[in-house]
C-alpha cells in the first residue's frame, strides 16, 4: 500500500501535466454579421446595380419581341377576315387564306422565340448572380480569416439575424465583444469609389 501511494501521486501529477496545456489554450471566439458585411460591401452594391441594368436591357428586348408578336397576331386576324370575305372571288379568298396561314406560322415562331428568350435570359442572369455572389463571399471570408488570425481567434461565428422562413440564427445571444464586423467592412471598403449606386426605394415607398 505504501508503494502504491507514491505511484498514484506520480500518475495524478502526469495527468495534470497533460491537462494544463488544454486548460491554458482556451478558445477565443469572435463574431461577424455576415449579412451586414455582404450587403454593405461596395462590390455587392456595384454587382447588384450591374445585374439590375442588364435585367432592364433584357426587359426592353423582351417587350420588343412581345410587340412583334402582337403585331403578327393583328396581321393574322386581318388576313383571316379578308380570306373569309365573300365579296371577293374564290381564287382571291384562297390566296389570302394561304397568306393567313403564313402569318400564323410566323406567330408560332415568334411565340417560341419569346419562350426561348425568357428561359435563356433567366438562366444567364441566375448564373451570373450566383458566380458574382460566390466571388464576393470568397473575398469576405479571406478578410475574416486574416482578421481572425491577427487576433488569435480560434473560432468565428455568424451573428446575422435570421430572416422570416429562413435558417434559424446561429447565435442566440452575444454581448458584442470581439465582433469583427466593422473591422472587416472597413478593410473591404477601403478602396470603395466615392459614389455608389443608390438602392431602389420606390418599392418601399409603394408599400
Amino acid at each position: 500500500m505504501k508503494m502504491l501511494r507514491p505511484l498514484l501521486m506520480l500518475a495524478c501529477a502526469g495527468c495534470l501535466a497533460f491537462a494544463l496545456p488544454a486548460t491554458a489554450a482556451e478558445p477565443r471566439i469572435a463574431t461577424v454579421d455576415l449579412k451586414k458585411v455582404f450587403e454593405d460591401y461596395y462590390k455587392t452594391k456595384l454587382a447588384d446595380a450591374a445585374i439590375k441594368e442588364e435585367a432592364g436591357g433584357l426587359d426592353k428586348d423582351r417587350k420588343a419581341l412581345i410587340e412583334d408578336h402582337t403585331k403578327a397576331m393583328d396581321d393574322y386576324k386581318k388576313a383571316l377576315d379578308e380570306a373569309n370575305n365573300q365579296a371577293i372571288s374564290s381564287d382571291e379568298r384562297e390566296k389570302r387564306k394561304k397568306e393567313a396561314e403564313g402569318k400564323l406560322i410566323k406567330i408560332n415562331d415568334l411565340r417560341q422565340t419569346v419562350e426561348q428568350f425568357d428561359r435563356t435570359a433567366k438562366q444567364n442572369l441566375d448564373e451570373k448572380l450566383r458566380m458574382t455572389r460566390e466571388k464576393i463571399l470568397t473575398e469576405i471570408k479571406n478578410v475574416i480569416t486574416t482578421k481572425s488570425k491577427a487576433g488569435n481567434f480560434t473560432l468565428v461565428l455568424d451573428s446575422s439575424t435570421a430572416e422570416p422562413a429562413g435558417r434559424p440564427p446561429v447565435i442566440l445571444y452575444t454581448n458584442g465583444d470581439n465582433d469583427l464586423t466593422t473591422a472587416v467592412l472597413d478593410q473591404l471598403n477601403a478602396n470603395a469609389p466615392a459614389e455608389l449606386p443608390k438602392p431602389d426605394t420606390k418599392k418601399d415607398e409603394k408599400k
